[in-house]
């Protein structure tokens, strides 16, 4: 008889995902986020031209409009409380004067609102198609940049088009292939496996960490872990990104040396989805006193942003059809069973606090439901 083999999925082996052509709508997404991270224009649909504020590069340019969050026109009394319920939601903004981007940066940014604390007067105008913005809006936050835009600005030059319904196409799940895999022994396990993630027009790459050996028939221990460089590697006190990570691949060492398993998906959305420049920006807002769902808001970013979907495709072509999750979040049990995962068991996953985290696991606790 042969060596046994590990049980996998049916599909173990990894995808060449250079035969695939990728189809024009999700190209369309990509190239728009390759824009906006350089400060180039897009267009969404048929409505304006719009500029990033943020990294916009055009000497010069003015523009009659701008586009921003509902949470940002509350900070400038251009909206109240309940109509910013939703903090990343569009709204259109004109000025006496013509935007120029020094302008446009000063409104965009609150961590900027001590050092040009006189703006406007602004008034607040109709949005003719509020889909086209919120899908602006969004990709902003997905290029990592502050959800903020010159709209038609006075500038020539070429513009990167895009739809609403291409970015629903770059979403789609189902592109999302096992580029490659192989054994990686680590500290906590020496029996692990590390299994890396590729969309064709997506520069991130998520990886899975499999620890002991996989059994089809007995649910994995499983930790969905954000990506948190501040945390993770450097060490920092002011989240328990670093200490749940470590903490949670010696549980699961511990479950393989008793028959069981673990997966540990490592998903590339730093700040739960807001990236890492924003996230420092929402640090630099909580010295001002901000808590972290405030701070968040107050950029104009959800406080929950990360990518279920993705995580359920990864298990699934891992061949993980139920799992015991590692969290104290029970909203991210329902979003995960939202999208197809089966939950079996809610695995607590608490840690003592230090000096420089307490308030973060305080509000962690009050406002967005952590058992802890």
């Amino acid at each position: 008889m042969g060596a046994a083999k590990r049980p996998c999925a049916a599909d173990y082996g990894t995808r060449d995902l250079s035969r695939k052509r990728p189809s024009p709508a999700p190209r369309r997404v990509a190239l728009a986020l390759d824009a906006l991270r350089h400060g180039w224009p897009i267009r969404v649909g048929r409505g304006p031209v719009l500029l990033p504020a943020e990294t916009g590069f055009a000497p010069g340019v003015t523009a009659p409009r701008m586009l921003i969050s509902a949470a940002r026109a509350v900070t400038l009394k251009l909206a109240n409380q309940r109509e910013a319920a939703i903090p990343e939601a569009p709204v259109l903004i004109r000025a006496a004067d013509p935007f120029d981007l020094e302008t446009a940066r000063a409104v965009a940014d609150p961590a900027l609102d001590l050092r040009y604390p006189m703006k406007g007067p602004f008034a607040a105008e109709h949005i003719d198609d509020p889909e086209a913005a919120r899908t602006a809006m969004e990709l902003a936050r997905l290029a990592g940049i502050l959800p903020a835009f010159l709209v038609a600005p006075e500038m020539d030059g070429d513009v990167q088009d895009v739809s609403s319904e291409d970015l629903a196409g770059w979403k789609d799940t189902s592109r999302l292939a096992i580029a490659s895999r192989a054994r990686l022994p680590v500290a906590a396990c020496e029996d692990t496996e590390i299994v890396a993630f590729r969309s064709i027009d997506d520069l991130r790459e998520h990886v899975a960490l499999v620890i002991g050996a996989q059994a089809g028939e007995r649910a994995p221990l499983v930790r969905l872990h954000s990506e948190c460089l501040t945390g993770d590697i450097l060490g920092s006190l002011k989240c328990d990104c670093g200490p749940q990570l470590d903490a949670s691949l010696h549980a699961m060492a511990d479950e393989a040396g008793a028959g069981g398993w673990g997966v540990l998906l490592y998903m590339r959305q730093e700040g739960r989805g807001i990236g890492l420049i924003n996230k420092l920006r929402a640090y630099r807002l909580q010295d001002q006193g901000f808590d972290t769902v405030d701070a968040n808001n107050r950029l104009g970013l959800p406080t929950e942003a990360r990518d279920f979907p993705t995580a359920a495709r990864m298990l699934e072509l891992l061949g993980v059809h139920a799992i015991r999750l590692m969290t104290n979040n029970p909203a991210k049990v329902a979003a995960l069973e939202a999208v197809g995962v089966t939950v079996a068991e809610r695995v607590p996953h608490s840690l003592p606090p230090n000096p420089h985290n307490e308030r973060y696991l305080t509000t962690k606790r009050d406002r967005t439901g952590h058992i802890l």
